[in-house]
């Protein structure tokens, strides 16, 4: 039998990478450039930031919009790395099936708590990235077994699959009770004619959280989310992460880095021009919020065209050592992801405490949030920096 050392797949730091950068534009969010743009009306470079550091209200993307789905693909793009580390070690079929039911529980209920913290009671919701991911993760374990053309086939089956869903069922009528839904029947996002079966609140998915979210123990009966998340959305999430699949595939066998980046550049064209073009013809939406199925394919070609960027860039040209603060940050991502939703407000009014309840105003009020911000980052990467030297990787 041969060693594991002997087998195991080298890591890539350009996934480590992209992975950082993702994790750091969620961490983010504490800079609120929304309140610096507030602060300095029509200044045109704090609006455009704003604008990125938001989700668009419905239909379109933006710099943030691309964070769940980054995350996502590299989901899948890890996963042919790690099936390749546990058979290296021997495990056995039966032992990588119970480790993948145990890592997609985990990340179910790690969602749900960290969305219920600083509530009275919890929150069943599945719209976050880890129970989304957590609910698509064994269907993509299976996929790991078969053939690059069994994962394409399946992607084409579970978006037209998810299309169809909503395609059948029917649009609101002349009686239709628009309190129902949190929206207005004249709200300037709403689609007309046959996009009108992807509009916020009034779909597919929305009419299954009705039935299914009431299920759980509530405060008060679930009507609408406000954001218009669903949480049948796991299912093109799954398209997203079978995506991630196929490039993690082709990366860890590609002959050459040329035609693997070839292989990425010419995917991610072809995934732009289909999912524009069924956009623009009213077909089916590119909409994040209900990750519509062409927002899985368009959302898809952004995460090729950046995955060979970080290619091409730290590993074919070995430019590792200047990405590093981002590799930190990559190669910790679920120890990222919970600092970011939990130890916030305890390290801001810590720095309040120690040091003055007016630090952040060293540049004035427009700009406390980019202060504060910068301090809460800056901690958090230290203990990121921690775990690194301490080689203190937390995995699910």
């Amino acid at each position: 039998m041969p060693t594991a050392t002997a087998t195991l797949p080298k890591r890539v730091s350009s996934v480590d990478t992209y992975r950082g950068l993702v994790m750091l534009l969620m961490m983010a969010e504490v800079l609120e450039f929304g309140h610096v743009a507030e602060a300095l009306p029509g200044n045109s470079f704090w609006s455009f930031m704003h604008h990125h550091q938001s989700h668009v209200p419905w239909w379109g993307c933006s710099l943030h919009d691309l964070i769940q789905p980054s995350f996502t693909f590299l989901v899948g793009v890890a996963l042919p790395y790690s099936m390749a580390s546990r058979a290296a070690r021997a495990q056995s079929t039966s032992t990588m099936w119970l480790h993948t039911l145990r890592r997609a529980l985990v990340l179910i209920l790690l969602g749900i708590f960290l969305r219920s913290m600083y509530r009275p009671q919890t929150n069943f919701t599945f719209e976050d990235t880890l129970t989304q991911i957590g609910l698509g993760y064994p269907f993509l374990f299976a996929l790991g077994f078969r053939s690059v053309r069994t994962a394409w086939l399946a992607l084409a089956g579970v978006l037209v699959g998810y299309w169809l869903l909503f395609v059948l069922y029917p649009l609101p009528g002349p009686g239709f009770d628009w309190s129902q839904t949190g929206v207005a029947a004249d709200w300037e996002h709403q689609f007309s004619g046959f996009a009108a079966h992807w509009n916020k609140n009034t779909n597919a998915a929305w009419a299954f959280d009705r039935w299914f979210l009431n299920l759980f123990p509530r405060e008060k009966p679930f009507l609408y989310n406000g954001g218009g998340y669903a949480t049948l959305s796991f299912i093109p999430t799954l398209g997203t992460m079978i995506l991630g699949l196929i490039a993690g595939r082709w990366l860890k066998s590609s002959p050459s880095s040329a035609w693997l980046l070839k292989r990425f550049l010419l995917t991610a064209a072809g995934l732009f021009a289909f999912s524009l073009l069924i956009h623009w013809l009213g077909v089916g939406p590119i909409v994040k919020r209900i990750w519509t199925p062409t927002w899985t394919l368009f959302s898809g070609a952004w995460c090729f065209v950046l995955l060979a960027a970080f290619y091409y860039i730290v590993d074919v040209k070995e430019n590792r050592n200047i990405f590093f603060f981002l590799i930190v940050i990559g190669m910790n991502s679920i120890a990222a992801y919970v600092l970011a939703h939990t130890v916030v407000g305890f390290i801001d009014s810590s720095f309040r405490t120690n040091l003055s309840q007016a630090y952040d105003l060293l540049f004035g009020e427009p700009y406390k949030t980019l202060i504060s911000g910068t301090v809460i980052l800056a901690v958090q990467w230290g203990i990121l920096y921690w775990m690194y030297t301490k080689k203190l990787f937390i995995k699910i």
